[in-house]
């Protein structure tokens, strides 16, 4: 629905025609929890006349029910559309609304202002022009408005307003008005935010929303509706910039048409042009520009098209499509910020994915160089981020990729990271630039490679990975099985989770992001021995999911054997060998398996050992017959 406009009644085609060469501006409202995002909002839709009759009915209705103003209308109602966003007073998704005026079109996301729900605030202003930011007089600067501060800056939001709200609570103070800019203003250069507009509002009472009221005389700056008129929005910007197209799907309906298909997101393309395919860095020129309307001798920034080249080369979705003068850069070690939006930490070491326009690698921060204090902006130590912590890290990809630096092309240097156990999003990132490391490291050729080393071993190199709680008999079953196999002459190494404490992993303790650590340095072993043409046997706790994924990622398909040595707690905790469960039962030893940190066991390992209900040499033959199975072993 539209704006109600004068039009409408009397020339209804003049009206649809003006409409449609509107320019549209995106905005979000953000801030702290309950400064009144959503009432102005409200108010802006009741303002602009786009509330149908039985809208008003239901929000007057729905006022008395869970309204938060006596018996007057709660604005905050008509976006805030979950029960549970009703019943408690809060937003938790991101509400997106359409609204229009004589002059312009508008997109708004009402973001939430709790905590929990940054991440939801991330998603909103990404896609954003301008940002309204919410500050209660009352309360005044506070620090998720300081945390959704530094988000703007980071993505790169060019106008913001700082909406002064409630000034209704605080009789209308001039005073109360210039000591919060003044606070805020200092801590905006800090974060580097610079076109800043201050305006004091009452959302409620609609005073500098629409129009300026008679309430604060002292202020002769203009209303949020005048500003989100007026703003200037650059919407030629991206077509200025250097070409990037990443490629989302190789268009291939016959033998005679083979097209790479994508949204061009930034520059524009002609036919002719010389192009370059990052990663591989392979070029050619474009025959044609092919869309659902028909063909293109030109095609700009956010149009859908399809390109057919002059030369067949390989190019795969996740691909970018660049200008032969500026290519994107080609990369697989960064330094990046990361907002962190999951309930579990960060841990370095942990691997995860990262999806970066239409490509999709596996990721793993390798170290966290510093957390930013949102209060403060020090930078401080840690090892970990935890739910909305924002640090400075360093990646690593397991191949290269193509991107551009964050601040240059947002589309090719934002990313989020995404857990791959449960495929939610963890995080959300941008690239600052590429590792000297990462270009200056290549893979040296060998002449002498896995298969010879097995085929002189006689044998096929695999991983047997026991894994199971403290005192399940992992060592020794993997001790008897190791002996079985030198005895029948295979070449073998055991890897145990003591041992190996004594030597590579001796600097390591016993918290999450430790264990994660030690577990990732025990894979990268295996591998090299597999490389070897051995068959490793490793024991370890390995509590976690992720990282076994991660040891069995490392390998070819088919090398890597799951063993679960299922002991029941209390059995293993009766054996208790080392009397490790006793001291940590008496507080003595923290972060212990099974009793103060979580053991995941395998939801489908490769070979599940009930080992409480066989003997050592029952087990041992069971694992020797999978590799027999498996023609491992003859």
């Amino acid at each position: 629905m539209a704006h109600a406009s004068d039009m409408i009644a009397g020339d209804i085609e003049g009206y649809l025609k003006s409409h449609e060469h509107k320019g549209l501006l995106r905005f979000i409202t953000c801030g702290s929890v309950d400064d009144g995002k959503s009432t102005l909002i409200g108010r802006l839709l009741f303002e602009s006349k786009l509330l149908f009759e039985d809208q008003l009915a239901a929000i007057e209705a729905d006022s008395r029910k869970y309204g938060t103003q006596g018996g007057d209308m709660d604005f905050a109602l008509l976006v805030d559309g979950l029960a549970a966003e009703r019943e408690q007073g809060i937003t938790i998704d991101v509400a997106y609304r359409f609204f229009s005026t004589d002059k312009r079109k508008f997109i708004v996301a009402d973001t939430p202002g709790h905590e929990q729900y940054t991440r939801n605030m991330v998603t909103g202003a990404s896609t954003a022009d301008a940002a309204i930011l919410m500050v209660d007089a009352r309360h005044g600067i506070l620090t998720q408005t300081r945390r959704h501060s530094f988000l703007m800056s980071l993505i790169g939001m060019r106008h913001v307003v700082v909406a002064i709200n409630k000034m209704d609570l605080v009789d209308y103070s001039q005073a109360r008005f210039d000591e919060l800019v003044e606070e805020y203003r200092e801590f905006a250069k800090q974060v580097g935010l610079e076109k800043i507009t201050f305006i004091p509002m009452s959302a409620l009472k609609g005073d500098n929303v629409i129009e300026h009221g008679h309430h604060m005389p002292w202020y002769h700056g203009p209303t949020l509706m005048a500003y989100l008129e007026t703003v200037e929005v650059d919407e030629d910007h991206l077509q200025r910039t250097p070409f990037r197209m990443p490629v989302q799907w190789v268009n291939r309906p016959n033998l005679d048409f083979r097209g790479f298909s994508g949204m061009i997101g930034s520059g524009s393309i002609k036919t002719g042009d010389a192009i370059r395919v990052q990663p591989s860095g392979k070029h050619s020129t474009v025959k044609r520009i092919y869309t659902f309307d028909g063909d293109l001798e030109e095609a700009v920034a956010g149009q859908s098209i399809t390109l057919l080249l002059n030369d067949e080369i390989d190019i795969s979705r996740g691909d970018v499509i660049s200008g032969i003068e500026q290519p994107a850069q080609t990369a697989d070690q960064f330094e990046t910020t990361l907002v962190w939006m999951h309930e579990q930490p960060l841990l370095p070491g942990r691997p995860y994915l990262m999806k970066l326009g239409t490509q999709t690698v596996s990721a793993t921060v390798t170290d966290i160089k510093y957390q930013i204090n949102v209060n403060t902006l020090e930078h401080t130590a840690g090892k970990q981020l935890d739910l909305n912590a924002i640090g400075v890290c360093t990646l690593s990809l397991n191949r290269p990729v193509a991107f551009d630096p964050y601040q240059e092309h947002p589309d090719t240097g934002g990313f989020i990271l995404i857990d791959r156990m449960t495929n939610n999003t963890a995080s959300a990132g941008m690239l600052h630039f590429a590792l000297r490391r990462s270009q200056n490291i290549h893979m040296q050729h060998v002449d002498v490679d896995k298969q010879a080393r097995a085929l002189a071993k006689g044998q096929k190199p695999a991983v047997l990975w026991f894994t199971g709680l403290s005192g399940a008999g992992k060592s020794t079953i993997a001790n008897l099985v190791e002996k079985k196999l030198h005895a029948a002459g295979q070449h073998t190494y055991l890897l145990d989770g003591d041992n190996v404490r004594h030597g590579l992993n001796r600097d390591l303790g016993f918290t999450d992001a430790d264990r994660v650590e030690n577990i990732r340095r025990v894979g990268e072993t295996a591998k090299l021995m597999v490389d070897a043409g051995l068959i490793v046997l490793t024991a370890f706790i390995s509590p976690f999911r992720s990282e076994r994924q991660m040891a069995r990622d490392l390998v070819t398909e088919g090398e890597f054997i799951e063993i679960f040595v299922d002991t029941p707690l209390d059995v293993a905790e009766d054996r208790d060998p080392k009397g490790l469960y006793k001291k940590a039962r008496r507080g003595e030893l923290k972060n212990f398996t099974g009793i103060d940190s979580a053991y995941e066991a395998p939801e489908a390992p490769d070979l599940h050992l009930k080992a409480a209900e066989m003997s050592t040499e029952e087990a041992a033959d069971a694992i020797i017959e999978q590799l027999r199975e498996r023609s491992l072993i003859t």
